[in-house]
């Protein structure tokens, strides 16, 4: 690891080089600008280059390469594993990279790669366009994308990567290259779903779709065994053009929910459907019949969930995620035991179901892979003291061995800091060693390394 902690005379002849900016240990801005959401080894870059375009990126990538400085790539910044940051290398930061440019005619939009989620949404919004995203507006669209993205409309128009037209890409090399089916095609096919491994994606062209009704909101549940298993089974059963995002946890305390509920498990979820408001009704009616506690669900703005409670994480957060078939009572009775033993200050258990459109594409059409996945589970518990760690990741490691089913693969812009194996179940089949020999053509130095990494094929 390097450890150029000083702006050395090189470090600050970048900044004269750039249309950005660039910030140095001692600038009073440093904190604010090395920040991510999550960092667990308190990473000090030696520089956090904001870039103004694609040009910029590629003067960095050489300056790191000639100098010998690691590199990370911000977005949002919220990967995990903090990989948007790294000690002593240099930062590419691209929140400066937001454009969002409307093509009313053809559906398109082009989006800047440090561009945020809840941006991007409120700037088709006007146009009645939308495009899949996941669950987060404050998440970057660049790094969404170079790991698949599940969200709202997943069942509906497919995960993120499916309405990827194009990509600008800045390569290991410095290269600016344009990505596409036509046009760099095995680089177009790598950067849907593989990692971050591949180059910068400074700008991204989506094909939006037309949402003209759209119903949405909150549905808190008694999370009883029984309940967790039929909500699973109705999110299953419902037509594609509804989502719902689940999350099992101890009830806090807020106002919406009644005394006696405190810490007492709950079912918390995001229901999302794209679809005329009379279709609604039938279509939530399943999960209504579980007694809620809250109903918000109603006709509004898709984005509307995207504005929900925000807030600092209580700590660090322990996770793994997996794929499993179905969540039965036997299941259920497992997930709610481990959150109930749990002493953490906040531990959950997220269930996104699968489905419809995400699993009508080949498995071979994108970086992206699982397509006969049912249900995606993310089990995170928090800690603050470095001490409990390893007890937090004993009980996500045990969580997720009771929960495993036949499904060996993982959700890479899930996964955490777990390894070389885990990371080469992120891509079934043929995709990992395809991936790799993609690697060895566009960056076989490795010099995109901060990520879960696919090494170049030898």
């Amino acid at each position: 690891m390097n450890t150029h902690l000083s702006p050395r005379p090189d470090i600050a002849s970048l900044a004269r080089t750039l249309a950005g900016r660039v910030t140095l240990p001692g600038n009073p801005e440093y904190d604010e600008s090395r920040a991510v959401l999550f960092d667990p080894a308190g990473c000090r870059p030696a520089a956090v280059a904001r870039v103004a375009h694609a040009d910029d990126v590629s003067q960095v990538i050489g300056f790191a390469r000639e100098h010998g400085f690691d590199i990370a790539v911000r977005g949002g910044g919220h990967s995990s594993s903090g990989h948007g940051t790294v000690d002593g290398g240099i930062v590419i930061d691209l929140r400066d990279l937001n454009d969002v440019s409307v093509d009313e005619a053809s559906k398109t939009v082009w989006v800047g790669g440090g561009a945020t989620v809840g941006a991007t949404l409120k700037a088709l919004e006007p146009h009645g366009l939308v495009v899949g995203f996941g669950d987060s507006g404050d998440v970057g669209v660049g790094g969404i994308v170079t790991g698949g993205g599940v969200g709202y409309l997943s069942r509906l128009h497919g995960v993120t990567v499916d309405s990827v037209l194009s990509a600008e890409v800045v390569l290991a090399d410095g290269r600016v290259v344009m990505a596409s089916a036509q046009n760099e095609p095995d680089l177009f096919w790598a950067i849907r779903g593989g990692g971050g491994n591949f180059g910068v994606l400074t700008r991204i062209q989506f094909q939006a779709q037309e949402l003209p009704a759209f119903s949405g909101g909150m549905l808190v549940l008694p999370g009883t065994a029984e309940a967790i298993a039929a909500f699973t089974a109705a999110a299953q059963t419902a037509p594609d053009a509804l989502s719902a995002i689940a999350m099992v946890m101890p009830a806090p305390p807020a106002p919406f929910i009644p005394e006696a509920m405190r810490d007492q498990l709950i079912i918390f979820a995001l229901m999302a459907y794209a679809g005329p408001d009379d279709m609604a009704g039938a279509a939530l009616a399943p999960f209504r019949a579980l007694g809620p506690i809250l109903d918000t669900v109603k006709p509004g703005p898709f984005l509307d969930l995207y504005e929900g409670p925000g807030g600092e994480p209580p700590g660090l957060p322990e996770t793994r995620t997996l794929f499993v078939d179905r969540i039965s009572k036997d299941n259920a009775r497992t997930i709610a035991g481990f959150l109930t033993e749990s002493d953490s200050a906040m531990r959950m258990v997220q269930i996104r179901v699968l489905g419809g459109a995400v699993n009508r594409v080949p498995a071979e059409d994108t970086a992206y892979g699982h397509r006969d996945a049912q249900v995606m589970l993310f089990l995170a518990n928090f800690y603050s003291d470095q001490a409990d760690r390893p007890q937090r990741v004993e009980w996500v490691e045990d969580l997720m061995s009771a929960l495993r089913q036949d499904n060996e693969g993982v959700y890479v812009n899930f996964l955490g800091d777990e390894g070389a194996a885990r990371t080469r179940n992120a891509y079934p089949g043929k995709s990992w060693d395809r991936l790799r020999r993609i690697k060895r053509q566009y960056d076989p130095d490795n010099v995109f390394r901060r990520n879960q990494n696919i090494p170049p094929a030898e």
